[in-house]
């Protein structure tokens, strides 16, 4: 008999450690004495980044799998309600250039075809104005839930946005203190192995040599383990997304008083796009760009021009911007041996569409699911696990490109964007499909899709592209019922109008009160 899997060590700390050591701590009662050792190794000397992070609505159900309470979420992390995407500019930079992706899902596409219930709206209304509640709710700045709605319940689906600083120490304190995890900060100095390659411990400089059967690599895009070690390699798709630098800064609000948006606002530039997430006290801003396309002076005048025209009494200029490089790069074989990479170590694509935290938790409960067995099963776990990531990586480029290959901008970064060469071919496959039908869940086999069918269809018909009706009726397409589904839409979104708050009402509701916990 191989020995079970009974000590996780995971190195690094960060959103990506903490959360990882909270899932397998909370679902492994690590807290109690036949439970699973798990122990985070924290180097003192590796700053968080945190500028505001937007998140998915998964976050509501590991938060609550882990124990945190909602109330004490919001109210540490500066915390606000995040009901989807707003892209302004993505087609053609006009005034008008603007849509959304939304977190609500539209009607079943086995009941009605959203583009019969589109056609069923009145004329020049955009696709998802006709097929979701929750793009009027993001307009007029109302929260996804009322003061009564117990902690994780939702009225709309939503997200957050977050500090991730303050969002680590929350993770880190409610570890420690609750759920059991060892915390030692320390430096980690070397790596013992055993006689069959595996990691035996880790020797740090102060605490000495930490033992595991399973080492968790959460050290950033420094993978220590995953990369210095095991040499795993990273399979590069800068080819496709060409972003690779961001300049980052905090911006305050003009009063205590100013709306808080519902959703991130993505507004694209002639080189790149810029992030703005609104937190409870500020706004995280940020401009991703190409390198190969825009020069760093040239990105500077560039977000000063937005701040300019977005926060101008703010005082806040691209000086005070961080300057973030990256590579967009994830590795095929995040799990080798008895070592797997969660969170930047095991890849990192820009930051479109929030998927960095989504992506910790998702490998976090993957982990935790392979865990109990013992590691004569290593192998097979870690092929299961690869499997599983390479395919979502991939779909997550083919999701992130699919925003910049149907720009109509003429700049030469739009324009490379356009090139069918730089083209996933399962993307460029599936355009040619959706010329002809809508997509649909038989275009993602998986049963654990990182995007569902309607994510791309609230960009294709977002970004303006033309699908053709069947030459024959469907049930799905019948008028009739179309308009029944329409008429459903609207009258849940006067009502939702109607007795919503505001975000900031719902937050200051939060801080002042809390929710109701169950």
């Amino acid at each position: 008999m191989r020995r079970p899997i009974k000590r996780v060590v995971i190195i690094g700390g960060g959103t990506a450690g903490w959360l990882t050591a909270g899932v397998l701590a909370a679902d492994h009662c690590a807290w109690k004495e036949a439970g699973l050792d798990v122990t985070l190794i924290e180097s003192p000397d590796v700053p968080i980044l945190g500028v505001g992070e937007g998140t998915w609505p998964s976050l509501r159900d590991t938060l609550r799998r882990i124990g945190l309470s909602e109330t004490d979420f919001i109210r540490r992390c500066n915390a606000s309600f995040k009901q989807g995407s707003r892209f302004d500019g993505w087609v053609d930079g006009s005034a008008s250039d603007s849509y959304f992706h939304p977190f609500s899902a539209p009607p079943d596409p086995d009941d009605i075809s959203c583009l019969a219930v589109w056609q069923a709206a009145p004329e020049g209304t955009p696709f998802g104005d006709a097929i979701s509640a929750q793009v009027t709710l993001c307009r007029e700045g109302k929260a996804p839930k009322q003061a009564a709605t117990p902690e994780y319940a939702a009225v709309a689906n939503y997200a957050y946005h977050l500090d991730a600083g303050a969002f680590a120490e929350l993770l880190r304190e409610h570890c420690t203190t609750r759920l059991g995890v060892n915390h030692v900060r320390d430096t980690v100095s070397g790596i013992n192995v055993r006689d069959t390659g595996d990691i035996a411990s880790v020797e740090t400089k102060q605490f000495g040599p930490v033992a595991g059967d399973l080492f968790i690599d959460c050290t950033g895009s420094r993978a220590l383990l995953i990369g210095d070690h095991l040499d795993s390699p990273l399979t590069d798709v800068s080819d496709i997304l060409f972003n690779d630098r961001a300049l980052a800064l905090h911006v305050p609000y003009d009063g205590e008083r100013t709306p808080i948006e519902s959703q991130t606002v993505g507004t694209a530039l002639a080189a790149g796009w810029v992030w703005d997430i609104g937190l409870q006290s500020r706004r995280g801003v940020g401009y991703v760009h190409s390198s190969s396309h825009i020069s760093e002076d040239e990105a500077c005048a560039a977000l000063d021009a937005y701040l300019q025209k977005t926060a101008p009494g703010a005082g806040v200029r691209s000086d005070d911007a961080r300057l973030i490089r990256f590579r967009s790069a994830y590795r095929k074989q995040p799990w080798r041996g008895n070592c797997v990479a969660v969170g930047m170590a095991a890849g990192f694509v820009e930051p479109l569409e929030a998927s960095a935290i989504v992506m910790v938790e998702l490998s976090a409960d993957m982990i935790s699911r392979l865990l109990p067995f013992g590691e004569g099963q290593l192998a097979q776990s870690a092929q299961q696990f690869n499997d599983r990531f390479a395919y979502r990586w991939e779909r997550i480029v083919d999701f992130l490109k699919l925003h910049y290959v149907l720009s109509k901008r003429m700049e030469p970064y739009w324009r490379d964007h356009r090139d069918p060469a730089s083209w996933p071919e399962k993307l460029a496959a599936l355009l040619e499909r959706w010329r002809h039908g809508p997509p649909s869940r038989d275009d993602f086999p998986q049963s654990q899709e990182i995007f569902p069918a309607a994510s791309y269809a609230y960009v294709l018909y977002g970004m303006g592209v033309e699908t053709a009706f069947p030459e024959t009726l469907r049930r799905q397409d019948d008028p009739a019922l179309a308009r029944r589904h329409h008429d459903d839409i609207t009258t849940m979104t006067r009502r939702f109008l109607a007795g919503l708050p505001t975000n900031r009402q719902l937050l200051d509701h939060i801080l002042q009160v809390g929710l109701t916990r169950v």
